[in-house]
């Protein structure tokens, strides 16, 4: 049985959606995400009062920016949790940062890139494991950036406070050691401790423009972001990164991602941890 819909949704609409997606965020859409561009883009229409998928298409393609800011959000999907894949976090605590501290003892200095951090989960974790790997007893220059295209999840990332849910995947220890419990109105909340938001910059930024910054980096977490790019605009990317990356930095990307022909300037280590070979 079809489904009722309140505005009508044409397949010449859902190209002209995956057009203006892929021109202003390099995202391809499949056809299977018909449906859910519909679900996300229909709440647009009805806050704008307009009546035709056509029409909101022309309010965005005609440079209204506050709206091309509230499609984007819309449109892109932000998944995430605190340690999610701890395979890399495991790698991370357990090799790269010994190797770290050995290569980067005369500057004590580390820059890392979380791109496509989210609702902030991905930065936040980071900068536990490191804190938590790191000796304690010397002073180190520790930064990471955080990128997102989407503004609202970066406003949320800003703020540091979760449901208490969020964190019920952690360790007691880590609980109290890194987090704050929202009392009265806030109960039912965490937030995140001020000496993590201090060593990390949230910034606005479409990946595919061009970037604030040249680096170097000691690590990137580029982590199911490139599931949405095609393989052209991939190979442009990971070449970016290769270049912001020291030599023989790492690159950890998402489970179902890879490099196999997108680019020859990283070596596979295992378990989607890369290293930058030229």
């Amino acid at each position: 049985m079809e489904k009722v819909r309140d505005f009508d949704f044409t397949d010449r609409d859902f190209e002209k959606v995956r057009n203006l997606v892929k021109s202003h965020t390099g995202i391809s859409l499949s056809s299977a995400k018909k449906d859910m561009v519909y679900s996300r883009l229909s709440r647009r229409l009805r806050n704008l009062g307009i009546d035709k998928f056509s029409d909101y298409c022309n309010l965005v393609e005609g440079g209204d920016d506050a709206e091309l800011i509230k499609f984007t959000n819309a449109i892109t999907t932000n998944l995430t949790a605190f340690f999610r894949e701890d395979h890399h976090f495991q790698y991370l605590t357990k090799t790269l940062v010994p190797e770290l501290i050995r290569k980067n003892q005369l500057d004590r200095r580390i820059r890392i890139w979380s791109a496509g951090c989210s609702t902030g989960e991905e930065p936040y974790s980071l900068a536990i494991a490191m804190k938590e790997s790191m000796p304690s007893n010397e002073t180190w220059d520790l930064k990471i950036l955080a990128t997102d295209l989407d503004s609202d999840v970066l406003q949320k990332a800003r703020n540091g406070v979760y449901s208490s849910d969020r964190i019920n995947g952690l360790s007691n220890n880590r609980k109290k050691r890194w987090f704050l419990n929202g009392k009265g109105g806030n109960e039912g909340t965490v937030r995140v401790r001020p000496e993590l938001q201090e060593i990390i910059t949230f910034k606005q930024l479409n990946l595919l423009q061009e970037w604030p910054t040249k680096g170097p980096f000691d690590f990137i977490f580029c982590r199911n972001v490139v599931i949405y790019f095609d393989k052209d605009t991939q190979k442009v990317l990971f070449d970016r990164y290769a270049n912001v990356l020291k030599n023989d930095a790492h690159l950890f990307i998402g489970h179902s991602e890879s490099l196999f022909k997108v680019s020859d300037r990283f070596k596979l280590l295992g378990q989607t941890i890369y290293k930058k070979i030229k």
